[in-house]
């Protein structure tokens, strides 16, 4: 299968085990609902009535005052006592398997190609950092809302793209199946489209 290089003559040929996959709805939901959940803090917490300092000694004792029995004043009923149902930190994460992410990612780049919603340019090399340039360089492939994806750390690029709204941009590293699947478009340089099909083959 080969994909037309943007504003260029030539064709990039992509490889099927990659790039020609059928659709797993189910298998790409179950992939970004997992990122999702990795992507949790889960550090929340409220202390419990243990945990609040002081409250060792009974308040006043139980018979004879006149006064509702207490055994501390760190019951929850009380002003400065913990929590009855206190919230303690929690691990959100949710197992993938490894064969499980890879033909997730695989699923998402054969739907984006099929799709037309992944676009191919020759390279997003810059001298300096200039949005001006990245905006141009983005009108001449008419994207505006996109992911964009080098083949290795560009720091000229990053600052180039930085304050634009609805870009983001990545290595192949940094690719994830959220970022994918967020963007109206992908766009990859025909070195980062090499390497996707070196890791996902």
């Amino acid at each position: 299968m080969d994909i037309k290089v943007a504003n260029a003559e030539s064709k990039v040929e992509l490889n099927d085990a990659t790039f020609g996959n059928e659709y797993n709805e189910a298998l790409v939901h179950q992939v970004v609902t997992a990122y999702l959940a990795g992507a949790r803090q889960g550090s929340v917490a409220t202390k419990n009535r243990s945990d609040v300092a002081g409250g060792g000694a009974k308040p006043w004792r139980q018979k004879g005052t006149g006064r509702a029995r207490a055994g501390t004043i760190r019951s929850p009923i009380w002003v400065g006592g913990g929590h009855a149902f206190a919230r303690s930190p929690q691990n959100w994460t949710q197992k993938v398997n490894k064969k499980m992410y890879r033909g997730a990612m695989k699923s998402i780049l054969s739907e984006l190609v099929r799709q037309d919603r992944l676009v191919v340019v020759e390279d997003l090399k810059f001298d300096q950092p200039k949005t001006k340039a990245f905006l141009a360089k983005m009108k001449d492939v008419n994207v505006s809302n996109a992911l964009i994806v080098a083949d290795e750390v560009d720091q000229n690029l990053y600052l180039s793209a930085r304050n634009v709204p609805h870009v983001e941009v990545s290595d192949v590293a940094g690719v994830n199946p959220l970022n994918l699947v967020s963007y109206e478009k992908v766009v990859v340089t025909v070195a980062a489209i090499e390497k996707l099909q070196e890791v996902f083959a």
